[in-house]
Parts: C-alpha cells; sequence; structure tokens
C-alpha cells in the first residue's frame, strides 16, 4: 500500500486530528503556562512549550526556587518575581502573564493543586492519571466548572498523529468489525522513586503505565468497559514494591462485546504495543505509548500496510499545549476534559477491585 493509497484509507483520521494553530489563523498571543512542579514531565513540557509560537512558559511553581527555580526561569525568560512556591502557589492569581497552569506533580497531588489552580482563576492542563480516586476526579471537575475556567487532562497519545491514522482506518471500517485488542505497557522504577510510594503514586504500574492502552481501547472505540478480571504480582523480594504491585494482567469486555487483555509492570521489561484485530484485518501499534518512534503495521483491505513517526520528542507535548492554548483563545473544549479522565479512573478502581486490591 502506497502513501497515497494509505492517506485515503485514514481520511476521517485526518477529519479528527490536531490542525496547527495557522490553520485556525488565531495566533494573536501566545498562552502563557506556570508549570507547577518542575520534575522529569516539567522539564519536557517547558522545551515544548519554547519551540512554540502558540504556548510559553510565564512562571514557575517549585520547592527548590533557589535552585531549579533560577536554572528555568534563566532557561526561558521568566521573570524572578514569577517564581512561586508551594506556600505562595495561590498569588498566581495576580500574575496576568499565566493564562494556564501545567501540572506536573506527583499523582496524589494533582486534585489540591488542580482546585486550587482553578481557584485562582486559570484553565488547568493536568497530567495523567487525573487523580487517585473518581471522588478526586469528581472534585477537580466541580472546582474547575465553579470557576469558569478549562480542565484539560494531558492525554498526549490521543494528539498523536500516528495514532490518528490508525484511529481513522478503524472507524473507516478497514478492519471490519473489530473483536479484541491486546495491549502492554512495561518498565523499571529504581528503588525509592516516587511512583513506588502509595502516599504519592496512589497505586502501582496501573496508575502510570496501564492507563495508556485502557485509554487508547476506549478512545478508540467509544465505549466504556465492564466485566472485568485481574491478577496482580510481586515477584521481587528486595523490598522495592513493599507499598505497590510490580505487575498486573487484566481483561476487560466491552458492551459491543470486544474483548480485550492488557499488562503493565514496574519491574520487567517489554513492549510498549497495542494490537487492534477485526474480522478482516488488524493493525499494530509499536512504541505505542513512548514519546517518539510510533509505528503502524498491520493488513487493510488485504493489504500490508507500515509507516513510522518521524517527528522527534517532545513533539506530543508541543501539540498538546498548542490544542490547550487554541482552546483557550477560541473558548472550545479540550479533546481530553476532565470527564475523560474521570472515565478512566473508574475504570482502574474496577480493576483493582477484580484483583481484590482496591485502590483505596
Amino acid at each position: 500500500m502506497d502513501r497515497r493509497e494509505f492517506t485515503k484509507l485514514s481520511a476521517l483520521a485526518l477529519a479528527g486530528t490536531y490542525l496547527p494553530i495557522d490553520a485556525y489563523g488565531a495566533a494573536n498571543k501566545q498562552i502563557g503556562y506556570a508549570a507547577v512542579g518542575l520534575g522529569t514531565i516539567s522539564d519536557i513540557f517547558m522545551r515544548a512549550c519554547a519551540n512554540s509560537p502558540t504556548a510559553k512558559i510565564t512562571a514557575l511553581v517549585t520547592g527548590h526556587p533557589e535552585t531549579k527555580g533560577v536554572k528555568y526561569s534563566e532557561m526561558y525568560g521568566v521573570p524572578k518575581t514569577s517564581i512561586y512556591t508551594y506556600e505562595t502557589f495561590d498569588r498566581i492569581r495576580e500574575n496576568a502573564d499565566v493564562d494556564a497552569i501545567y501540572v506536573g506533580l506527583p499523582n496524589s497531588m494533582h486534585c489540591d493543586y488542580t482546585v486550587r489552580g482553578a481557584q485562582a482563576g486559570k484553565h488547568v492542563l493536568c497530567e495523567k492519571p487525573m487523580a487517585i480516586s473518581s471522588a478526586e476526579c469528581r472534585k477537580m471537575i466541580d472546582a474547575c466548572g465553579q470557576a469558569k475556567v478549562k480542565l484539560m487532562i494531558g492525554y498526549r497519545v490521543q494528539y498523536e498523529p500516528m495514532w490518528n491514522q490508525a484511529i481513522g482506518i478503524v472507524r473507516s471500517g478497514g478492519l471490519g468489525q473489530l473483536e479484541s485488542f491486546q495491549g502492554g505497557f512495561f518498565g523499571q522504577q529504581p528503588a525509592g522513586a516516587w511512583r513506588l510510594s502509595k502516599a504519592l503514586g496512589g497505586g502501582g504500574a496501573l496508575l502510570d503505565l496501564g492507563i495508556y492502552p485502557l485509554n487508547a481501547i476506549r478512545h478508540i472505540t467509544g465505549e466504556e468497559p465492564a466485566n472485568f478480571t485481574a491478577v496482580l504480582a510481586t515477584r521481587e523480594r528486595s523490598g522495592r514494591f513493599s507499598e505497590v504491585e510490580q505487575s498486573m494482567e487484566w481483561t476487560m469486555k466491552l458492551p459491543s462485546g470486544i474483548l480485550a487483555s492488557c499488562g503493565c509492570s514496574y519491574g520487567q521489561r517489554g513492549p510498549s504495543s497495542l494490537a487492534i484485530n477485526g474480522d478482516s484485518g488488524y493493525l499494530v501499534m509499536e512504541s505505542a505509548f513512548n514519546y517518539e518512534g510510533v509505528r503502524l503495521h498491520g493488513e487493510v483491505g488485504g493489504k500490508q500496510i507500515e509507516l513510522a513517526s518521524t517527528e522527534k520528542h517532545p513533539y506530543q507535548f508541543k501539540i498538546e499545549a498548542e490544542h490547550f492554548a487554541d482552546c483557550i483563545r477560541n473558548n472550545k473544549e479540550a479533546a481530553t476534559p476532565g470527564e475523560e479522565g474521570l472515565k478512566d479512573m473508574l475504570a482502574i478502581e474496577a480493576i483493582y477491585g477484580a484483583a481484590g486490591a482496591p485502590i483505596a
């Protein structure tokens, strides 16, 4: 299948994907983001905004204002007066250069800073998982609704062009009737990482890695899964996983009858992939949930296809930041609003419950 045929087949995907800002014709002002928490994920987001014509970093929130704060203020031209601590965070309401906050904190802090950001009159782009319970998700949605600010959850994969190509093929019937999914995201977390703390992470690999295939399946099908089975295991005896599980596998059935099996781990090597199986074709996404190098291959309409993204990290974060900037500028709802995060959390709670390990 050549590129012309592939593009024609995936036309539906292109209709629903992110459009560059020049297509909107509304690049009057860069939207200013305050990066809340200056860890690894926020570092990526700030680099993405530095290369964007429509988004920029205008404030910083950190527990280390004299070190991290000064470092990043000099990198991105943020005034020293726009460096805040967690104690002085609420003063951000006075900063007219901040249109939105980017919450890149540990999971258990997402709710508090989303609510406080909303109360300060700022729009909120919060990393996934949205929170550590469905009750917290609802609190965040309510707070943003009451403050009349926008809430977007950072599902960067939903803005990935290669994913949108695949979704276009699925929705145009290129695989026939969907029958099943197999997905997984596996990696390692070193001893002492905050994600291995129940108090900070809220749970194990399911919240951080397993959420990717879960959200992808929900997004592709437009269905909410049910009928969960799940097992978890911790084989390592070093104590690294004393608070959260090492690995989890689960299955789920969608209302239409589509079946899915997924896995995730903080203590093993494995692929980042999603297989989408129909009754007349299939697609496999490899490096599916990684920051770059996403590959797509399979059989569509009796023809083999194989494509790979050539975009360079952190392009997914740039698309994400610009999408929310456009929503703010043109008063539109984000493609991944708070309700999307809530639905994932309800499924996550059900998966933990099926494994006999309630998240709360």
